[in-house]
């Protein structure tokens, strides 16, 4: 997709796309949790169920990776793969996907 710009601007966000795709770098890491954890590619992401799509966290990483993929674009997790390299860059915290 082609990448569109982001208001406000940010070096720690992008998108592609309409309706956006967006990344955005440096969240806070995902605490443990019991949301169940998908493992794509060898990398970690929470779901969380937005109103028209889902909001993916990278799962392991201090900082996260977080990823909003609109529902235009289901399944959105196809998505993913797209992003692992990225994700394996960051510093992990020693949590993983059970």
């Amino acid at each position: 997709m082609p990448r569109v710009d982001t208001a406000p601007a940010s070096p720690a966000v992008a998108a592609w796309g309409d309706p956006a795709v967006i990344a955005r770098c440096g969240v806070g890491a995902a605490p443990p949790t019991d949301v169940e954890c998908l493992e794509v590619d060898g990398v970690g992401w929470i779901p969380q169920e937005l109103s028209d799509g889902i909001r993916f966290t990278s799962f392991g990483t201090d900082p996260a990776l977080e990823v909003l993929v609109p529902g235009a674009y289901s399944p959105e997790g196809l998505l993913l793969p797209a992003f692992a390299d990225a994700v394996r860059a960051l510093p992990g915290n020693g949590l993983a996907c059970r």
